[in-house]
C-alpha cells in the first residue's frame, strides 16, 4: 500500500523539486546579471553580496579581488567597514538602555551632556531621526584639521557642539553625522562603557557575530577586505583616524553576521516587539510632516512594498542592506571601493527577489 502511494506521489515530488531548482536557477542567473554589470573585472576591487528568503541565504557570491596589490580574491568571508549601517547598530543600542531604565529617548539631551548648546530643546529622539539641526561636522571645512588625530568622543562632541544650529529641533529632516556621535557619547555616559565595548559585549558577542568590531587600520583583522578609491586610477584609501567616525560610521563585518543581525532583530533577540516599533516608526516633523526614517534606518519601499534600508560610506568603502518585512527577504552588499556604490545594485536585486516571491 505504501508502495503504491510513493509511485503515485512521486511524479510529483519529482515536479516540486524541479520547479524550486529552476526557480532558483532563474534567481541566480537574474542576480548575477545585475552585479556583473557593476563589478566587471576581476583584477579590481569588487563587491560581496547575500541574499536571503526566510532567513536563509538564497544567494553568496564575491566579485573581484579583496587585495589587488597581492592578487588576493575576493571571498563571502570577508570583513568589510560598513560605515553608516553602524547607525543602526547605534540607534538599537539606546533602545536597549531605554528598557533597561537608563535613559529615554524623550529626553533632553542636556541630562547627559549639560554643557550642550541649546541642549534643553534637543532630544535624543532628534538625533536618533536626524531632526535635531546640529551642525554636520562631516560637512565642516576644518574637518581635515582632526581627520588623522584619535579623539576622544568628547573631543569630537565639542569640536562641533558650538557650530550655528542649521535649524530648530524638529522643523526638518537632515541626515546627520554629529547626532549620531551624540548618540555614542551618551551611551557612553549611561553605559559605564567605551561605545566599542558595549556594541562589543551586549551585541556582537550575545548574537555571535564573531567576525565583526569596531574597526581598526592597525589591528590584525582576519580576513579583512582592503579599501580603495578610484580617481583615473586606483589608490589605497586615505587613512583617517577611525575615532572620527565613531558611532556614526566605525563598524566592521560581514554579509553572514549581517544576516545574524537582521534575524536577531525579527526575533526580538535584543529588545522586544514593542520597542521594534518604535525604532521602525515613520516619524514626523513639527508640522506633521512624515520624513520616513525611523531610528537608524530609511523606511521606504520597492515596487509599492515597504523595506527598511540603510547604506554606508567611508572612506574605501560602500555597503546596503535592504529587509522586506512583509515577505522576510534581505538583501546586503558590500563593495571594497568606494568608486563602486551597491546601493542601486542592492535594491535592483530585492526587487527581483519581492516579483519573483510574488509570483508564486
Amino acid at each position: 500500500m505504501k508502495l503504491e502511494y510513493l509511485k503515485k506521489i512521486m511524479p510529483f515530488v519529482i515536479a516540486i523539486l524541479a520547479m524550486q531548482s529552476t526557480y532558483s536557477q532563474s534567481l541566480e542567473t537574474q542576480i548575477d546579471s545585475v552585479l556583473t554589470t557593476v563589478f566587471k573585472a576581476s583584477e579590481e576591487p569588487g563587491a560581496v553580496f547575500l541574499v536571503a528568503k526566510d532567513g536563509e541565504p538564497i544567494y553568496r557570491k564575491a566579485f573581484g579581488q579583496a587585495n589587488i596589490e597581492l592578487d588576493v580574491k575576493m571571498n563571502p568571508e570577508n570583513v568589510f567597514q560598513i560605515g553608516s549601517m553602524t547607525k543602526q547598530f547605534t540607534a538599537m543600542a539606546i533602545v536597549m538602555l531605554e528598557e533597561q531604565g537608563k535613559l529615554n529617548v524623550n529626553d533632553a539631551i542636556s541630562n547627559y551632556i549639560p554643557d550642550y548648546p541649546n541642549g534643553s530643546n534637543i532630544t535624543i529622539h532628534h538625533l536618533l531621526t536626524h531632526t535635531s539641526g546640529i551642525k554636520d561636522f562631516t560637512k565642516m571645512k576644518t574637518i581635515m584639521t582632526i581627520a588623522k588625530i584619535d579623539q576622544t568622543p568628547k573631543e569630537l562632541v565639542d569640536f562641533f557642539k558650538d557650530e550655528p544650529v542649521d535649524f530648530k529641533p524638529g522643523k526638518q529632516f537632515s541626515y546627520n553625522n554629529s547626532g549620531y556621535v551624540v548618540l555614542g557619547y551618551i551611551i557612553e555616559i549611561v553605559s559605564d562603557k567605551t561605545y566599542e565595548d558595549f556594541i562589543e559585549q551586549n551585541i556582537f558577542e550575545k548574537l555571535g557575530m564573531n567576525n565583526s568590531r569596531y574597526a581598526s587600520d592597525r589591528k590584525i583583522v582576519k580576513h579583512r577586505a582592503y579599501g580603495y578609491h578610484n580617481k583615473g586610477a586606483f589608490t589605497n584609501k586615505m587613512q583617517v583616524s577611525l575615532s572620527i567616525p565613531y558611532a556614526s560610521g566605525s563598524l566592521m563585518s560581514t554579509v553572514d553576521d549581517m544576516l545574524k543581525w537582521q534575524e536577531a532583530i525579527n526575533t526580538n533577540s535584543l529588545i522586544t516587539e514593542v520597542s521594534k516599533k518604535k525604532v521602525y516608526t515613520d516619524y514626523t516633523l513639527n508640522n506633521g510632516e512624515q520624513i520616513n526614517y525611523g531610528y537608524g534606518w530609511h523606511l521606504k519601499d520597492i515596487d509599492g512594498i515597504s523595506t527598511r534600508e540603510h547604506g554606508g560610506s567611508i572612506f574605501g568603502f560602500k555597503s546596503m542592506g535592504v529587509y522586506v518585512p512583509g515577505l522576510d527577504i534581505y538583501v546586503v552588499g558590500f563593495s571594497n571601493c568606494d568608486c563602486h556604490s551597491p546601493t542601486k545594485a542592492t535594491r535592483d536585486i530585492a526587487s527581483i527577489v519581492i516579483n519573483a516571491n510574488l509570483k508564486n
